[in-house]
């Protein structure tokens, strides 16, 4: 009996799970819509924010990167992550809307769960006017972007290379 309770008392401390740490294993908001609660406006910073289900991808981008072009051209603009903009990644307790960044004092649910600021990347915009030439619009791109957790656990399988598209109207 005490050869056999050994090896299955191994067995289940190996296979135990712990509820103290969150794992975080693939952040994917390329099928989600960008979403703000302002127009976005050129050469201001601006809040971009990714929802998908209890979770939500947070884009804070510089001042100036949206930046109006020249009708007829394609600017590319770059800004880095966290040194210019900052890209945030947030859990939360359950499903969370627009409302929750909307709002001028956030609902008290859903709570964050776990929160991790990107500690590398690029933010690189092409911009162009659109096509009745009464604006522009930004197509944003994520690239290089690397997420560690607070115990120094990188994430991984990260699907966030096109973050979208916003427009801007022509400013004089």
């Amino acid at each position: 009996m005490r050869k056999l309770c050994f090896p299955m008392l191994l067995v289940l401390m190996l296979f135990s799970c712990s509820d103290g740490d969150l794992q975080i294993e693939t952040i994917d908001f390329n099928d989600q819509v960008v979403q703000f609660c302002d127009d976005p406006v050129a050469n201001t910073s601006n809040i971009l924010f990714k929802i998908n289900d209890s979770e939500a991808l947070i884009l804070n981008l510089q001042s100036g990167v949206l930046n109006n072009g020249v009708i007829g051209e394609t600017i590319t603009t770059e800004s880095t992550v966290p040194g210019q903009s900052q890209l945030t990644y947030r859990n939360f307790s359950g499903t969370v809307s627009s409302t929750y960044f909307c709002s001028d004092i956030p609902p008290a649910t859903p709570t964050v769960s776990q929160e991790v600021e990107a500690e590398d990347g690029t933010v690189t915009i092409e911009t162009v006017a659109n096509a009745d030439e009464t604006g522009f619009d930004h197509v944003i791109l994520l690239s290089g972007v690397s997420f560690v957790t607070e115990n120094g656990e990188r994430i991984t399988n990260l699907t966030i290379d096109e973050f979208g598209t916003v427009s801007t109207e022509i400013t004089n």
